[in-house]
């Protein structure tokens, strides 16, 4: 998909999500050979490569002789590897055909371990990636479960409603193009790009601090996501002033919007809305306006036309992700809360500590990113950008800022 290809960027630029987990236990080795055998064969993606070399644009490809899921494991040395392995597994290029999509590090101790899922971005979001931890495991625990399967979708023309006006769209869909040919011939070309050193920073509240943010939102009618993206647009505003842009970006989750996306199915595409402050306005006035934006702004995306419409933008991609690569955008950071993540942390033959939040780093002038994740009543944060956009010691002023704002 359109979706897909601005994830993808191209065959040289790694954009790949990180998802990781705690446990504290013995694991099998066996067991891990199980699971992710059980795990690629429900998922048709996992059995899948990127071919960039024989259409005009690239495409998924199901290897019937796919390999196994690979697992690569590290001596576990102190409690901050599963970070640093993270940032490395950034770098990884996912291009040959024979290997699947996907790659496992275990960040193995004598009782204590990190798992890292990593993938490219270009195949899953957020709930994709928890899934898949979640599926992983269960499976570890009681290797004999069984998965099931499901069959991938073709196109975008599987999630067009019955009553879609092809014509009519049609029209639409070639005027956009047009639209969107002119605005890039007019954007100047920038050759700005960041060189800079990627990095994450990471920080998990205790289960007293996440429940004192839980319950002023409670008190104060708010939600979570709205009071976090107050806060931290308040941050920016704080330390960069006028160069604060008072805009977030947030990915909602698509199955919100096609129920014919299961909860359990590899699936990339994530709707975002933008989110503003209101000069004049304190953290919770900001916090209501934005939490009644949002509701409005869901209630308006057509995610259905939205996948259809993306797929007659295709000439345009590489103008798109070139804006991306040298453009500052209009906002402080593109912030996604997952909420609370529902999976059980006790098993029969291990315990499952904590779940970090993902990490990710994109190409993009404009890598600010943060993420958000509650598990066990303790929230937990990973803020991601460039040395050269963002210096890192002003992302931790900013993050602290932002947290101190949340808990005040």
């Amino acid at each position: 998909m359109m979706v897909e290809r601005i994830m993808y960027v191209d065959s040289k630029t790694p954009v790949n999500c990180v998802f990781t987990v705690k446990i504290n236990g013995v694991i099998s080795e066996d067991h891990f050979k199980i699971a992710l055998d059980k795990i690629q064969r429900k998922h048709p993606l996992l059995r899948a490569y990127i071919d960039h070399k024989n259409a005009k644009y690239p495409f998924f490809v199901e290897e019937n002789d796919i390999l196994p899921i690979p697992l690569r494991i590290v001596e576990r040395k102190t409690d901050q590897d599963w970070l640093s392995e993270s940032e490395n597994e950034w770098y990884r290029i996912f291009e040959d055909p024979k290997k699947p999509l996907v790659q496992i590090v275990w960040v193995k101790g004598s009782a204590v371990s990190e798992i890292l899922w990593v993938m490219p971005h270009s195949i899953c979001d957020g709930t994709t990636g928890i899934n898949l931890l979640r599926e992983l495991c269960s499976l570890l625990d009681d290797p004999s479960a069984e998965l099931g399967s499901y069959q991938t979708f073709s196109s975008v023309d599987d999630f067009l409603p019955a009553d879609f006006n092809l014509k009519k769209n049609q029209r639409k869909a070639r005027l956009y193009l047009i639209m969107a040919k002119l605005f890039f011939f007019i954007q100047s070309k920038s050759k700005k790009r960041n060189s800079g050193k990627n990095y994450a920073l990471h920080r998990k509240l205790d289960t007293v601090i996440s429940k004192k943010i839980v319950d002023k939102c409670k008190v104060n009618g708010i939600s979570v996501h709205s009071l976090l993206c107050a806060a931290f647009m308040e941050a920016f505003k704080e330390f960069q002033g006028k160069k604060a842009k008072g805009k977030v970006i947030s990915p909602v989750d698509v199955r919100n919007f096609i129920p014919e996306i299961k909860q359990d199915h590899i699936f990339a595409f994530a709707p975002t809305v933008e989110l503003s402050l209101k000069k004049g306005q304190n953290l919770l006035e900001n916090a209501q306006q934005i939490k009644k934006d949002l509701v409005e702004k869901i209630g308006k995306t057509e995610a259905r036309e939205l996948l259809w419409m993306g797929e007659n933008m295709h000439p345009v991609v590489d103008r798109m992700i070139s804006l991306l690569k040298s453009g500052k955008g209009g906002h402080d950071i593109t912030l996604s809360n997952m909420g609370k993540i529902d999976i059980p942390n006790e098993y029969k033959n291990f315990k499952l500590e904590t779940i970090y939040s993902p990490t990710v780093a994109f190409p993009w002038l404009n890598s600010n990113t943060l993420v958000v994740t509650t598990y066990n009543q303790q929230m937990d944060f990973t803020f991601m950008s460039n040395e050269d956009f963002l210096p890192k010691e002003d992302a931790k002023k900013i993050k602290d800022k932002a947290i101190e704002l949340l808990t005040s």
